[in-house]
């Protein structure tokens, strides 16, 4: 790929104190290549050494959403009839750009409107500033396609209040503003009319004092209405016996979430499920980017991954042929998280290395 393709899928300017990333893939919703990855990864380096730039803002070009996450199709080319070093090398470079992004020494403002999806997530929910919309959508959808939730999400979602994060995880739904910001995956809200006058704003004055000049009420929050048979059911050791607690709730949405999962990946439900148990007692992002990374290659490799993708996204018949039900804790799931035989992630908890 040329220079000029490059900089024409990411936007790079200094706007007085500002420095703007705008992702420029409109009509795939912005989906994050490597190309892209190393772009921003550059642009972050350069400015944290330029005592110009105060603050950075990550946005999207379009009117469909910041980042509809990686580009699935070359994921699933690479799986199909590549040896997955590609593949390897993109989230090599992408997990370190998440990790950048959340030890970043200046403000970074993710404006997170409309559409936020898996690595969308990744290049948002770790800034210091994360700003939701009415028009916002986030979620983690990689279960749907035979993946896992990775780019830092599993920390993310494990810190949730309650069992909030491994709900979103296994259900692979979106949220809305207010349930995104409960949840820990964003911040403050501020009307999608008034994301031009932020931008401006950043241009000369702080960014926390920016975001509060436009903040406004997100409202109540739908999921934390639902914290109880959310908590009693995703609690639960296994992947089962949470289908077994949805049922049994007496609840409609229940009922739902346990149809949503139903048509997920069985391995990769399972695989997520030990995935979110485990960062729960990590002391840090960088440990869960760590194990993530082993996960990730290894469910690429998977029969699941490239046919969800065929189901979801090739062929569109909506109708994947999953492998058969492995639960956490059989030594086929223990082994989508041991050591790997080449190079590993190697992100120290103290920075980016």
């Amino acid at each position: 790929m040329t220079a000029d393709a490059v900089e024409a899928e990411v936007l790079l300017e200094q706007r007085g104190r500002l420095g703007l990333i705008t992702l420029n893939r409109p009509r795939a919703i912005n989906a994050l290549n490597h190309d892209m990855v190393r772009a921003m990864r550059d642009a972050l380096t350069q400015w944290a050494d330029d005592d110009t730039v105060e603050t950075v803002a990550i946005t999207g070009a379009g009117e469909r959403g910041l980042c509809a996450g990686g580009d699935i199709v070359s994921l699933y080319q690479d799986a199909v009839s590549g040896d997955g070093a590609a593949s390897a090398q993109f989230w090599f470079d992408e997990y370190h750009l998440n990790a950048q992004i959340a030890r970043y020494a200046k403000p970074i403002v993710a404006i997170q409107d409309g559409i936020v999806l898996g690595g969308g997530i990744g290049i948002s929910a770790h800034a210091s500033h994360r700003v939701v919309t009415e028009r916002s959508k986030l979620g983690l959808p990689e279960v749907g396609i035979g993946f896992v939730p990775d780019v830092g999400a599993t920390w993310l979602l494990s810190h949730a209040p309650g069992q909030l994060g491994t709900f979103v995880a296994l259900t692979a739904g979106s949220v809305g503003a207010a349930d995104a910001i409960a949840i820990g995956l964003s911040d403050t809200f501020v009307p999608s009319d008034s994301i031009p006058k932020l931008l401006r704003a950043l241009e000369s004055i702080d960014a926390g004092e920016a975001i509060m000049l436009l903040a406004a009420d997100a409202g109540e929050p739908p999921l934390l209405a639902a914290r109880g048979w959310i908590d009693d059911a995703f609690s639960a050791a296994s992947v089962a016996e949470i289908i077994g607690r949805l049922r049994t709730a007496g609840d409609a949405d229940a009922d739902k979430a346990a149809d949503a999962m139903m048509g997920k990946s069985p391995a990769a439900l399972a695989i997520t499920l030990e995935s979110l148990r485990r960062a729960e007692s990590f002391a840090s992002l960088e440990q869960a980017l760590n194990q993530e990374y082993r996960v990730s290659r290894r469910a690429h490799a998977a029969p699941d991954f490239a046919e969800g993708v065929r189901a979801q996204v090739i062929d569109k018949d909506r109708n994947p042929q999953w492998q058969p039900l492995a639960e956490q804790g059989t030594p086929e799931i223990d082994s989508y998280f041991q050591p790997l035989d080449d190079h590993e992630l190697g992100l120290a908890a103290a920075g980016v290395h």
